[in-house]
């Protein structure tokens, strides 16, 4: 046996053995950086605002404590009026439920020629097996939902937590990541981070702008067709809409529709037509004027970045892809070298006419052709006249 073969053999164990912990380490903390993830881009979408407030003379950690304060009472009205919204639905639904039920029961017998009534419906109803398992089950789930609140709850800390020392400390963060690099690695990495900050606080900010303009024009459909709780459907419809992707503008309009709907169908139909054209509008004519100076990324590369990014980290990736496409985009444009572009047609998405030098092409075949018939002719001419004047 050579003597580098048991060494060979025990490197390769031990490098195995530390593959295995890191993979293990790895999927055991993957919860815990992806809250960093998200800490880290809701540190940069705040960033600007630190920093004007810190630029006039304020600490940079109450700074970042009065941003972080503002977004808790946002958060927390808009949870608060969403809240008594729903309250106010539920028990309205609770109230008029004998009604709905009367007025089923009565459709169904005079269609269906029964004699159905609303008490033995609901005492079958109360002594069925089906009810009884159900609410076992759901007494026997509440400490699951308890457990699930809690960690949710964690999770939220977590992130508020090192978004704020993200935010306080990015100078002291910046510095001691430059330290670690050489000069010339320095000046990229402030550069990336500069645009990130730019690219993350910019997509905010303009989606902000849009859902502010998108509750406002919901509002007053809302209050045109008398629907209650406007101000808090609007609230719901602007900011699912602009900050949940792909999916985030049919579940804001359906609470709306649904809404209306118990007051009148039609109103339904209203909503849903004019949730269908202001998409539109926003699609083609308010977001690219919006974002071309913040985010600046063509609509299908965000869709495709949305959908990785949703097969990568499931949510999370699906609102951190296009501030992160984004910022790699800008980044990566820095060092792509961009040439003039040629003067053609085609570029323009015109396409030459394959007749039309088809024909030129004919045309110049028959011009040689007849020149040289003419040669051929003025040669045969000359030498017959030669020969006539001979004596």
């Amino acid at each position: 046996m050579p003597r580098w073969l048991p060494r060979a053999m025990v490197l390769a164990l031990a490098l195995y053995a530390c593959f295995q912990l890191g993979s293990w380490a790895f999927h055991q903390l993957i919860g815990l950086l992806i809250n960093i993830l998200i800490a880290f881009f809701l540190a940069l979408a705040i960033e600007p605002a630190v920093g004007r407030m810190s630029a006039r003379g304020m600490r940079r950690g109450l700074a970042t404590f009065i941003v972080f304060f503002a977004v808790f009472i946002a958060a927390a009205g808009f949870v608060f009026l969403l809240g008594s919204m729903l309250a106010g639905q539920i028990v309205d639904m609770v109230e008029g439920f004998p009604k709905y039920l009367d007025s089923v029961i009565r459709w169904i017998n005079d269609t269906f020629r029964t004699e159905l009534s609303r008490v033995e419906i609901q005492e079958s109803l109360l002594r069925s097996d089906w009810l009884r398992k159900y609410v076992q089950n759901s007494a026997s789930g509440v400490l699951d939902i308890s457990a699930t609140v809690l960690g949710g709850l964690f999770k939220l800390l977590t992130i508020f937590l090192f978004s704020f020392y993200f935010a306080a400390d990015g100078p002291r963060l910046r510095r001691t990541l430059c330290s670690l690099l050489p000069p010339a690695k320095q000046t990229e990495v402030l550069r990336a981070w500069e645009i990130a900050v730019d690219k993350t606080g910019g997509y905010l900010y303009s989606r902000g702008l849009m859902a502010l303009i998108s509750g406002v024009a919901h509002y007053i459909l809302l209050e045109i067709l008398g629907v209650p709780y406007a101000p808090a459907l609007a609230v719901w419809v602007g900011l699912v809409s602009q900050f949940i992707p792909t999916i985030g503008t049919y579940l804001a309009g359906a609470l709306p529709m649904l809404i209306a709907f118990t007051i009148n169908p039609w109103y339904a139909l209203w909503v849903l037509g004019f949730v269908v054209i202001y998409q539109q509008f926003e699609n083609y004519v308010l977001q690219p004027k919006l974002t071309s100076k913040t985010v600046d990324i063509h609509p299908a590369v965000a869709f495709g970045s949305v959908v990785a990014g949703t097969a990568l980290l499931g949510a999370v990736g699906a609102l951190i892809a296009i501030p992160a496409v984004a910022t790699l985009q800008a980044f990566l444009g820095a060092y792509v070298k961009r040439y003039a572009v040629t003067d053609d047609p085609r570029v323009h998405g015109h396409r030459r006419s394959g007749g039309g030098q088809a024909l030129a092409r004919l045309r110049g075949l028959l011009r040689g052709r007849d020149k040289r018939e003419a040669g051929e002719d003025g040669d045969a001419a000359s030498g017959t006249s030669g020969t006539d004047d001979r004596p």
